[in-house]
């Protein structure tokens, strides 16, 4: 059983904020891939903003990756499934990693999801 003085002291030599790489929290592409053995190859990925909108069962399998600056950014290459059905035939690079928040899994509808219907324009 630890008291009090030594936990405080192993707080004090731990950093205050986790790194990127260990982090359980979505990131850029290269932070979530960096979190796994080999650099995440085999792993599934996909947009947070996919499931804000709504899409479910979409995600990257990533089949290949460059990562560099201890996988802050990178290169990373895969094939992507939409709504459950493979798009992609042959490998390619996923766009977009640094600009959205990347999470591992499938995407999944939002909580607080509610479909846009849409009005009719009064003439």
């Amino acid at each position: 059983m630890t008291t009090p003085a030594v936990a405080a002291a192993i707080r004090k030599l731990l950093p205050k904020q986790v790194p990127p790489s260990l982090s359980s929290q979505p990131g850029n592409l290269y932070q979530v891939l960096a979190r796994y053995p080999q650099d995440g190859v085999g792993q599934r990925v996909y947009q947070t903003v996919w499931g804000v909108k709504g899409i479910e069962g979409s995600y990257w399998e990533v089949t290949r990756t460059k990562l560099k600056l201890e996988g802050n950014h990178g290169k990373a290459w895969g094939k992507l499934y939409w709504k459950g059905k493979q798009v992609s035939e042959k490998e390619e690079r996923i766009t977009g990693g640094l600009k959205r928040r990347w999470a591992s899994g499938e995407s999944r509808a939002a909580p607080n999801f509610v479909p846009r219907t849409p009005t009719p324009r009064s003439s």
